[in-house]
């Protein structure tokens, strides 16, 4: 378990942002964002806006479907440059990046080649998952990313991230999520509060029960149960409302979550929480890949 600790506490500070731009609302909501979490931390804002245009019609032999394409890259180019200017981003090193195609594979393919630390993304969610995440470019996202991504739905106000919720299922295969968690937020000066949901239905546990499943999860994970007494037990009728209970209750400023990127977002605690907390968080949802 030591390499993994070693593996997510090597960077110490946040030195790159990556924004998919769509030049909607709720990508704004990311840039502004990414403007705040860049200015504190020092950091650089990689724009990235994917065109509906491929590389096969970029390189098509007919004159006239090249020179359609090259028109409608110049306009994009020119459009999204007027989208960067914003006030906001004055001061903050910000590098646009403009790819021919949409493929959301990309997203994380930049993140590897720059090296980004974290993807921010905007979506709206108001009228249902389907909209929100499932089936959606932010899903798409996730379940190729391999460093964490921030959905923000809102215009941004507080970007500070002092208090945290870090919902868990205490599995074994939650231990690399909960290290990312960890180290990302502790470059970030966040405090953590892990939270466990005990439901009413075959996965419902005993305190003994639950005790020993943490006690268990954090040796292996951290070498030892300093952090025993941090863990929150949350009793509720779906893991979903736990955790939306328990975050409005203890005044956090962000709800983070582990992924599988196999069956998409927020798939963990042997389900999914999607919905629940895409409808009706209105705070911002931070997933952390297994």
């Amino acid at each position: 378990m030591g390499c993994w600790k070693n593996k997510y506490v090597q960077k110490n500070n946040m030195k790159k942002i990556i924004v998919p731009i769509d030049f909607s609302e709720h990508s704004e909501f990311a840039l502004e964002a990414a403007a705040s979490l860049a200015k504190k931390n020092n950091a650089e804002i990689l724009a990235l806006h994917m065109l509906e245009i491929s590389d096969a019609i970029l390189s098509h032999s007919d004159r006239e479907q090249q020179t359609k394409a090259i028109f409608l890259l110049e306009l994009a180019k020119k459009r999204f440059q007027n989208f960067l200017d914003k006030d906001y981003l004055k001061g903050v090193s910000l590098t646009p990046i403009v790819k021919h195609f949409k493929v959301f594979s990309e997203v994380s393919e930049v993140a590897k080649e720059h090296e980004a630390d974290i993807i921010i993304m905007g979506s709206h969610g108001a009228s249902g998952v389907k909209e929100f995440l499932v089936g959606s470019n932010t899903e798409r996202v996730v379940r190729h990313s391999d460093i964490p991504v921030l959905v923000i739905k809102h215009n941004p106000i507080l970007m500070d991230f002092e208090q945290v919720v870090f919902a868990c299922d205490f599995t074994e295969e939650a231990i690399e999520p909960y290290l990312k968690a960890k180290a990302f937020f502790n470059k970030l000066g966040s405090q953590m509060h892990l939270i466990y949901v005990n439901t009413p239905n075959e996965n419902f546990k005993s305190s003994p029960e639950m005790e020993k499943r943490i006690a268990e999860f954090l040796k292996k994970a951290d070498g030892n149960i300093d952090k025993m007494n941090e863990v929150s037990f949350v009793c509720d009728y779906t893991v979903e409302k736990g955790i939306l209970n328990y975050a409005n209750a203890s005044g956090a400023d962000l709800i983070s979550v582990a992924t599988h990127g196999r069956t998409g977002l927020f798939h963990f605690f042997e389900g999914s929480i999607s919905e629940d907390i895409a409808n009706h968080s209105t705070l911002p949802v931070m997933t952390f890949r297994i």
